[in-house]
């Protein structure tokens, strides 16, 4: 299942990188828990992430993939159900920034059954809930979360 969704934030790129990655829990929609397991500094970077929606929990293991700020970072996922591979860009755009967030979910076992059966409707669904993500971290930003958690521009 692939995803992708952009969107322009009226702050800096430094700001929104920063916020990005260092307050994840503060601005997702589903994820509640996000803390640094080994950290290397951007790549190879390992931490644990905790899902939750509509009541179901999920935890993922995770890595930084790429990491060039202030314009791309990547990491993968690793869950018991699925993994996810998500890269977020970030485009200068004279004060603002474009976000953009591309992501591959693969399903395990049951789930990949599922995917392949039902894959154009939950990619549908995969761009929606992205963008309702990136929604998030706009309306956080924008109202001063960046600058009050101390994220340089």
């Amino acid at each position: 299942m692939h995803s992708l969704a952009s969107v322009e934030i009226d702050r800096p790129i430094g700001e929104v990188f920063t916020y990005t990655d260092e307050k994840v829990a503060e601005w997702s929609l589903t994820v509640v828990e996000n803390e640094v397991v080994e950290e290397k500094n951007g790549v190879g970077t390992t931490f644990r992430c905790v899902t939750e929606e509509r009541g179901r929990r999920m935890e993922f293991q995770g890595v930084v993939t790429l990491w060039e700020p202030p314009a791309k970072s990547a990491i993968r996922l690793t869950g018991k159900s699925f993994d996810i591979e998500a890269e977020y860009r970030f485009e200068d755009l004279n004060g603002r920034t474009r976000v953009t967030q591309e992501s591959t979910v693969r399903g395990k076992g049951f789930v990949k059954v599922v995917f392949l059966l039902f894959g154009r409707f939950m990619n549908k669904q995969g761009c929606d809930a992205a963008m309702r993500e990136l929604e998030s971290l706009k309306t956080k930003l924008e109202s001063g979360a960046g600058a009050a958690t101390g994220a340089s521009v």
